[in-house]
């Protein structure tokens, strides 16, 4: 196994995700892998499949398509983007864009896992109530 070769398992893995195999985080990460998002910051298998499984109950058909990968030794650079509908809402599909920066250990597992995307624009703008705040914030801050 080399890094080249897990990078790919993963991105099969995370385009394929479901809530049958978030357990399989565990065969890619080492055990006390740090993974970090706006929302998240925690280390090790537990936490990071819970992170996993909550996003299952959270929103509806949720699927994450890698546009472009980059490895570099022992680093991983992702593009990707995370399509879902929000619970119970199937209108219209929403996408956040992002990036995930990857460490692999020198056994080939993932050591580090960092995920950057922009919550307000991203995620925040598109709620009804907190939206319109949002956007309204945003032309202030633009003046």
């Amino acid at each position: 196994m080399n890094n080249e070769t897990v990078l790919q398992d993963y991105i099969h893995f995370c385009e394929n995700l479901s809530p049958d195999n978030t357990g399989r985080f565990g065969d890619f990460y080492t055990p006390d892998a740090y993974f970090k998002d706006p929302f998240n910051e925690v280390r090790g298998h537990d936490a990071i499949i819970a992170i996993f499984d909550h996003m299952f109950r959270k929103v509806d058909v949720p699927r994450f398509v890698i546009t472009r990968s980059l490895l570099q030794e022992d680093e991983a650079f992702l593009l990707w983007d995370f399509q879902f509908y929000f619970k119970g809402k199937h209108a219209s599909i929403q996408r956040i864009r992002g990036s995930t920066h990857l460490k692999f250990s020198p056994r080939h597992r993932i050591e580090y896992h960092r995920d950057y995307w922009d919550a307000a624009e991203e995620l925040y703008e598109k709620l009804p109530l907190l939206g319109g705040f949002m956007r309204w914030l945003k032309r202030i801050a633009n003046k």
